[in-house]
Parts: structure tokens; sequence; C-alpha cells
């Protein structure tokens, strides 16, 4: 049985993932800063919740007595578009735009930097750790794509970093996927349609797609696949 760690596990592709591994078997922490939220949804998968800022420092050091002494999968998926960062004509702005950069890079980089290295004296011999990305990483997408091209210039330090002990480190990259909390409601129809368009298989992922790939990646037999980026998109994007 193997002791796994879910950032952002409360709600969407975080919490199918934490139900793709208790369905395995695997003992399960989810975190997340909604308590209530993240409580709810341990309570009705049988997980173990632990409320915290994942972009906090001294929340992330504070948790540590709460997740398990030892872990086998980390999976970062704390993360999404936080705040919008616009061209800024004037210094008022521009002050503004810094503060857009800085949440998005907080929220999508910070929270897995912090938390992995955290966690990394009870990562497991031959463990793993998966960060979610995003097709954004790789297309362009203002402050979001950036803070997602940046988890993949992580990652590759990080793969080298674990190496020697069997670590694979690795990130999944979603295009879009829908039954989330990504888009807040703001997702127009002409656009869904535009997105699903780009695919080749004619329509959006779902967090059970991500989940299973993810399920993947943490398996022995991934155990030779580490640095790189998994793309699950539908051929929206192609990686090579």
């Amino acid at each position: 049985m193997r002791q796994v760690v879910v950032t952002g596990g409360g709600t969407g592709i975080g919490l199918a993932i934490a139900q793709a591994f208790i369905a395995n078997g695997d003992r399960v922490a989810i975190t997340g800063r909604r308590e209530s939220v993240l409580s709810e949804a341990a309570q009705r998968i049988g997980a173990q919740a632990v409320s915290f800022d994942a972009a906090d420092p001294v929340a992330v050091r504070a948790s540590l007595p709460e997740l398990p002494a030892e872990v086998d999968v980390l999976v970062n998926n704390a993360g999404g578009i936080v705040a919008a960062g616009e061209p800024a004509p004037s210094p008022d702005e521009l002050v503004a735009l810094a503060e857009g950069w800085r949440h998005q890079l907080a929220a999508n980089l910070l929270t897995a930097v912090l938390v992995t290295a955290a966690l990394q004296p009870r990562l497991v011999d031959h463990g793993r750790v998966i960060t979610i990305g995003s097709i954004a990483g790789s297309r362009g997408g203002g402050d979001y794509g950036a803070a997602k091209a940046a988890v993949v210039a992580w990652n590759a330090d990080l793969a080298a970093k674990l190496g020697p002990r069997g670590i694979t480190a690795n990130v999944v990259a979603p295009g879009l996927v829908l039954e989330t909390e990504f888009f807040q409601g703001r997702l127009s129809e002409q656009r869904r349609q535009r997105l699903v368009a780009e695919t080749s298989v004619g329509r959006p992922g779902a967090p059970a797609d991500v989940a299973a790939t993810v399920e993947f990646v943490a398996s022995p037999g991934a155990r030779h696949i580490t640095g790189q980026v998994i793309h699950v998109n539908g051929g929206a994007y192609l990686g090579r």
C-alpha cells in the first residue's frame, strides 16, 4: 500500500486523482486552502484532509506533522488561474500587473516547489513526483502559461536531483478539461466549441483522463520515464 499526497485535492482534477489512487488501495492525503471543501471531499472518498496554503512556506512547514512520515507518490496539483496580468500603459497599472504575475507564479510554481522541498526527505526510494502543468505552458497563456512553463524547467532540475534515488519527476499537462473550477463560470460556449475543435478526438478532456495518466506515471511501468512533459489534450497540441 502506497502513501500518496495530492495538493489541491478537494475538487476537479486533484479530486479525481485522489479517487483513482484510493480505488487502487493506496492511502491518500489531500491538501487545499478551503478547509470545509477539503474536509467534505476527504470524508466522501476516504482520504485524509490536511488544510494549508501551499504557497505559504510557514503554512507548509506547519502542516508537516499532519502529513505522512513517508511519501511514495507526491502529486503537485494545486494551482489555476488566480489573477490576470494585462498590458500596462501607466505606472499604476504596472503595479497591478506585477501583483497579478506574482499571484500566478505563487499559485502554480511556488506551491509545487515548496511542497516538494518540504516532503523531499520523506520521499521513498523509487518514489514519484508528478506535477500538473498545462497546455498553456507550451502554447502561451500570459502569466498563467508562463508559470506553467516555469514548472517544466523546475521539473527538469528536480528529475536530475532525485534520479540517483530512483525517484522520477514528471509533468502531466492537460489541455481543455471540463468538470473543474478552472474557468470559474467564464468559459463561453463559443470558446468551448473552438477549443474542442482544436482536438483530434473531438471532445473536451475530463478529470478522469488526467487521473488515468497520473496513475500510469506513478506505476512501476513508468520507472524509466523522468524529466518529461506528458500531454493530455486530445491532440490539441503535439508535444515533440
